[in-house]
């Protein structure tokens, strides 16, 4: 069976190439070679035809045969399996997997097939930081929490690291929002021995339209939409024109998640920033201003499908792992910490006993 799959190498010495954000280029850490991504998209054009087309034909029934077996004996379903062109090792991949590395070899792998037609992204944003970086930002991350424990920043070690080209939708539309509001103005003056407070009643209106551009949208139900969302922003003045070259080195998945159920978070977004931005044109003008009635239009939005580099990192601590992901272009991490309760209760008392003696005081010289 011709090989589903692409090994990245060197063309000098046959090592595994990756991608290296800092350069921009596909590097060998074993001859030092480098080269940039049109020369392995040009050496590689062929060998990647081949393997999509390969991968769009039904498997062996051997193979088919030996996925069953796994996901039978792991529990899983959907399992494909391919065949490492550098070692002939067996690879078992979900169904998203777009590109991985051997675990026997090492060699970076891609699977053109996955990318076929509409799977194809519009575009990639490579990564510009490197597992140090993503380390360094952990461990910084740390600094400054008072209420994390001791022990968690002595002792735990990261138990996975993972940089993964996660897909993206980015949503282009327009939102056209009127509101009206019930407002009022206030006015106190003093006439002889009187102190009058005059209110104004208004009928208000507001509207306006808001142009977006590149909402983004997870659309993988592997990663945690809220987490996802929170290391925003990426600058997508940076993408590039979809090419597997910025992959290897890397995991990449494509989406499960469509365009269509993805919109939804988008419209969402979309609909909560018109009328905050709507409602700020009505803001400080009046002493009150209250919605009373409000609609938001929208047609349909344009959908762009992306890869958006993410480092995900994993540490585990009594019994308990703790996810973290990392912005691959900006740095921008977010994760959740375990709180240490001796120092959340010092932290309680150190500030409940001063203000419970500054109120006795009060009580007493009242």
């Amino acid at each position: 069976m011709p090989s589903q799959i692409t090994n990245y190498q060197c063309p000098a010495c046959t090592g595994p190439l990756h991608f290296v954000g800092s350069s921009g280029r596909l590097e060998c850490e074993y001859c030092g070679s480098s080269y940039s991504v049109q020369e392995i998209e040009a050496l590689y054009a062929d060998k990647e035809e081949a393997a999509e087309a390969a991968g769009v034909q039904a498997q062996s029934a051997e193979a088919a045969q030996a996925a069953e077996e796994y996901s039978f004996q792991q529990g899983a379903e959907g399992l494909k399996v391919y065949s490492c062109p550098s070692c002939g090792a067996e690879l078992f991949c979900d169904e998203t997997t777009a590109a991985t590395s051997c675990p026997y070899c090492g060699n970076p792998t891609v699977v053109p097939s996955q990318f076929h037609g509409q799977r194809k992204p519009d575009y990639v944003l490579p990564f510009k930081l490197d597992k140090k970086a993503a380390v360094a930002a952990l461990k910084n991350f740390y600094k400054g929490k008072k209420l994390l424990p001791r022990a968690f920043t002595d002792n735990n070690h990261i138990e996975e690291i993972r940089g993964v080209y996660v897909p993206f939708w980015l949503f282009d539309g327009r939102v056209t929002a009127d509101i009206r509001y019930a407002a009022t103005r206030v006015r106190s003056f003093t006439s002889g021995k009187y102190r009058i407070t005059e209110t104004n009643h208004f009928d208000v209106r507001r509207a306006g339209t808001l142009d977006f551009r590149r909402i983004p949208a997870d659309g993988s139900k592997k990663m945690p939409d809220p987490m996802m969302d929170s290391i925003e922003p990426f600058d997508y003045s940076e993408l590039k024109p979809f090419s597997t070259a910025y992959l290897p080195g890397f995991l990449a998945d494509i989406y499960d998640v469509s365009a269509e159920e993805a919109s939804e978070r988008a419209v969402r977004r979309a609909c909560s920033t018109s009328i905050t931005e709507v409602n700020a044109t009505a803001a400080g003008t009046y002493a009150s201003c209250t919605p009373v009635s409000q609609q938001v239009d929208m047609p349909r939005f344009q959908a762009h499908y992306a890869l958006l580099p993410v480092w995900m990192l994993a540490t585990r601590w009594n019994d308990k792992t703790y996810l973290f992901a990392m912005n691959g272009q900006t740095g921008k991490l977010i994760g959740d910490l375990p709180v240490s309760m001796g120092r959340w209760w010092a932290w309680f008392f150190g500030i409940a006993g001063p203000l419970a003696a500054v109120l006795a005081a009060i009580l007493f010289l009242m």
